[in-house]
């Protein structure tokens, strides 16, 4: 079992940053791909970023490639989002999920919602024009 907790969500500004931040507990946390997604009101559940358990992998939607940079600290048993160039279309509710399949490769199969076991409550980010 594996719980995952964001933080590091706000409002800011167009054009300003924010980092997001997932905690997970459980020993096994270094094994799981880890992804973040997003929802805005009135919007389905959209993909962000995902990263392999040795994050020597990243995939990313075309909607935030370049702005966004997903990383790991396996020793803290942590995930992060650092958003930059942020854009009011950025904003949503950000969630991190884990993946409990050991991959070592993420790509378009990491965009599914479903491939993902474990889900944290979310962070809200408002992002002001």
């Amino acid at each position: 079992q594996v719980q995952l907790v964001e933080s590091g969500g706000g409002l800011v500004q167009a054009g300003g940053s924010l980092r997001l931040s997932c905690a997970a507990s459980g020993r096994t946390f270094s094994s799981y791909a880890m992804g973040w997604f997003r929802q805005a009101p009135g919007k389905e559940r959209e993909f962000v970023a995902a990263i392999s358990w040795s994050g020597g992998s990243t995939y990313y939607a075309d909607s935030v490639k370049g702005r966004f940079i997903i990383s790991r600290d396996n020793s803290k048993n942590a995930v992060y989002l650092q958003m930059n160039s942020l854009k009011p279309e950025d904003t949503a509710v950000y969630y991190c999920a884990a993946d409990s399949a050991y991959r070592a490769v993420v790509d378009g199969t990491a965009t599914v919602a479903t491939y993902y076991d474990y889900w944290g409550q979310g962070t809200q980010v408002t992002v002001s024009s």
